[in-house]
């Protein structure tokens, strides 16, 4: 959120990825939608639509669910391809073009979707251009023994979700992202993110490695992460903690890496192991 950016939550049913999504709604006071996704789901339901209005003689524009500052996208790839494209100018551009009229989306805009990465029938996987306006790709996985154990006897009792209060409004995320952006970024840091991102087209088990997109909303990312521990510079450390959640879901592996059993995680995993980090004295 403090990065601009938006989220794919991307793993099996029953682990939480709603309950993720909706906790972290209620911990801002701020406007919040939720767009459950279905294939009968139309363009001008997310987006909004020109209607007549026979009192004033003329159209008028009504806004769909996307104009909010925190949307919950449930089961996004559930939609069909015309209405998954509906959220592309939304995503990137933060505003609605409709009937040639363009309206600005208010900020914080972030959209938080959910997907499922196991089931295959109803389902339309998401574009590659889709795909790119997610800064960050997350899975859960399963709870552990103890955590399952909490959760039976906290579930007896009542729902977690009702006991939370926001902790934050949209003003002041406005200006946590500005406190953000300030943070410095080095030269010697910006080419290491560079380098990071270039060694992904150049790898030979990618097809498509990460665009210019990936390497802006890496570096956005880790100004918030070292803003988050308190300094107002970014180091190699932050770029390598988020490198696999922010690039593996944007590259598309070859045919042979598919058939090996590769995946996209381990070969960012493995381009960070190669890559040098470019040694500076004092602070990056």
């Amino acid at each position: 959120m403090l990065a601009e950016g938006h989220l794919l939550l991307e793993d099996v049913p029953g682990v939480g990825k709603t309950q993720l999504a909706k906790a972290l709604a209620r911990s801002v006071d701020c406007s919040v939608r939720r767009i459950q996704f279905t294939p009968d789901l139309l363009p001008s339901d997310v987006t909004g639509v020109s209607i007549f209005d026979p009192e004033k003689r003329d159209f008028v524009f009504k806004p769909g669910a996307i104009f909010g500052n925190l949307i919950l996208g449930d089961e996004i790839n559930r939609a069909s391809p015309k209405t998954q494209a509906a959220l592309l100018e939304c995503m990137e551009e933060r505003q609605v073009t409709v009937d040639g009229n363009t309206y600005k989306l208010r900020s914080p805009f972030m959209v938080i979707a959910t997907q499922n990465p196991v089931e295959m029938e109803g389902t339309y996987p998401l574009p590659e251009a889709q795909r790119d306006r997610f800064a960050a790709r997350l899975a859960i996985g399963y709870p552990d023994i103890n955590a399952e154990l909490a959760l039976l006897d906290r579930r007896e009792e009542y729902n977690p979700l009702d006991a939370l209060r926001p902790v934050a409004d949209a003003e002041m995320i406005v200006r946590m992202i500005a406190a953000a952006r300030a943070v410095h970024l080095a030269p010697e840091l910006k080419r290491y993110v560079v380098d990071l991102v270039a060694a992904t087209r150049q790898n030979a088990q990618v097809r498509l490695g990460a665009s210019p997109r990936a390497t802006l909303q890496l570096l956005r990312c880790t100004q918030v992460l070292a803003a988050m521990d308190g300094r107002d510079f970014a180091l190699p450390d932050d770029v390598q903690q988020l490198a696999v959640p922010v690039l593996a879901h944007r590259l598309i592996p070859t045919t042979e890496t598919t058939m090996g059993g590769g995946d996209t995680k381990a070969i960012v995993s493995d381009i960070l192991r190669h890559v040098p980090v470019v040694s500076h004295p004092g602070r990056y």
